[in-house]
């Protein structure tokens, strides 16, 4: 009997004060994650949630220019919730791709990466060369402070870990991997085989860069990691195009570009290196994967990716693709014009097809002006007018229970339905747009009830007109207001 005092003691000091990692895994909150009751879309400090937002060209951390503050401040203004980086595995030159202040071409020696410089001269930007077996902490003291700073303002981070190359814009001959660029002897490779497994001694310092990261960024519940934009660029099949978008500007609009084998191998094997890393952490970012430009039928997909990012998106991505029970994002916008409008209805468009994330790329964001105030050459839009635009879209996705929603174009019956979408949960609520109306009514298929109908002006958020319905059956024929464009109606069930 005298042992038992002493056991009691024993149990007792294993179940008292936590330690220092359970203290830290307690404090740690739970990064933004697919809902659990609709994983179309997001669940965000215990909120449901969709991204849409009109950031900056991705250089935000990599530019030591660059004013993040005032660009985040910019984007909280507008009650947008989510900005996409790149992490410096790549940089661009000035006037790439015919952007006249590419926020993601820093001035000579303001390029800030993971890799710390060596004091060797003779990178291609200017400055001496890196060292790929150093870190440069003042980069992730940058990139932690980003983070950070956003997550103060609700804003969550896409890190998008590594981009193609561009072989037509020379995108290799300034990344740090590039052997001419660091004192490491990395292998000498054409550009369409560095994200590849065929690249040689390339690939250990790539794994190494991601677990650093991932490392770096364990605590931040604004998070997810995409792995790779744009892979279609130096590796890809071509495709017909399934759809024609706005307009046709380019030749390589007409077709659908999708990555190669090899291209995708080597991006699992990036998520495996991600997944790897967190799995002693409490809590697992989501991983997002960077398909193809407008719209394709994903027929094999990575389990470990929850988020499927289209570019230059048309609707027919989340049709296609809403059968996989995952986020489906137009993660970049573009190449359209510079007409707010144009960006304004493709965002209405794709979230109201029951996409989760929208980012018009925003040019009037420049290291002069990171209140995204400027005007630039460059090949899309971007200005304060479509952020305030933007923020009515995202005012009203959030008025609707859209984790209840459902894609339901079907219950259009008289209309052009090209030019209108549906999300519905049949006889509680119902959320349209409508782009170009030109008819006096649209005939929507209704559960027989009692509803509440608003029209609202998708450009301003204004209410247009009100109105009551008592429905019996089939087909009711809601009058349009007269004039208005584009619109959007939001109908609930009422007692």
């Amino acid at each position: 009997m005298r042992y038992i005092p002493l056991l009691i003691l024993l149990l007792a000091a294993c179940q008292g004060k936590p330690t220092e990692e359970r203290q830290q895994q307690k404090q740690q909150p739970k990064p933004i994650s697919l809902h659990p009751n609709n994983g179309h879309y997001f669940l965000f400090r215990d909120k449901p949630t969709v991204l849409i937002t009109s950031g900056e060209h991705y250089g935000a951390v990599l530019n030591l220019d660059f004013d993040y503050i005032t660009y985040l401040n910019a984007l909280q203004a507008d009650s947008l919730n989510y900005t996409r980086i790149f992490t410096g595995s790549y940089v661009e030159d000035p006037g790439a791709f015919d952007i006249s202040k590419n926020t993601l071409a820093p001035a000579e020696g303001r390029f800030i990466c993971p890799w710390k410089r060596s004091d060797t001269p003779g990178y291609d930007n200017g400055g001496n060369k890196f060292d790929l077996n150093t870190w440069d902490e003042a980069y992730f003291k940058r990139l932690k402070d980003f983070v950070a700073e956003a997550g103060k303002r609700g804003i969550v981070v896409e890190v998008t870990l590594f981009t193609s190359l561009y072989g037509w814009s020379d995108g290799w001959k300034s990344s740090p991997l590039h052997p001419e660029n660091n004192i490491n002897g990395t292998d000498s490779l054409i550009f369409s085989k560095v994200q590849t497994l065929e690249n040689r001694n390339i690939l250990p310092f790539q794994e190494k860069m991601v677990k650093k990261i991932v490392s770096e960024l364990k605590e931040y519940d604004n998070v997810f990691y995409e792995i790779q934009n744009e892979p279609w660029a130096d590796n890809s099949v071509k495709l017909p195009a399934v759809s024609q978008g706005d307009s046709i500007l380019f030749e390589w609009q007409k077709s659908v570009e999708v990555p190669t084998e090899i291209t995708l191998a080597w991006q699992k094997r990036m998520a495996e290196v991600i997944t790897t890393e967190e799995a002693s952490h409490t809590h697992k970012h989501l991983i997002a994967q960077n398909y193809t430009n407008f719209a394709f039928t994903l027929t094999e997909t990575n389990p470990a990716v929850s988020i499927f990012n289209f570019h230059y998106a048309h609707p027919e991505a989340v049709q296609y693709n809403y059968h996989l029970n995952k986020v489906i994002g137009f993660d970049e916008s573009g190449f359209a014009g510079s007409a707010d409008s144009t960006y304004r209805k493709q965002a209405w468009r794709f979230m109201m097809a029951g996409g989760g994330l929208f980012n018009n790329l925003d040019y009037s964001f420049t290291v002069a002006k990171p209140d995204g105030t400027d005007q630039q050459k460059a090949p899309g839009g971007g200005s304060p007018a479509l952020r305030k635009q933007l923020s009515e879209l995202k005012k009203f996705m959030e008025s609707l229970d859209f984790i209840h929603l459902k894609p339901a174009q079907e219950l259009v019956k008289n209309a052009d339905k090209k030019g209108v979408f549906v999300l519905a949960n049949s006889g509680k609520e119902y959320a349209l747009f409508a782009e170009n109306t030109v008819s006096e009514a649209i005939g929507l298929e209704l559960a027989a009830g009692k509803y509440s109908l608003e029209w609202l002006n998708p450009e301003n958020g204004t209410s247009i007109k009100t109105d009551t319905l008592i429905h019996s059956t089939g087909t009711a024929t809601l009058s349009m207001p007269v004039d208005v464009g584009d619109i959007a109606l939001h109908i609930r069930q009422t007692n």
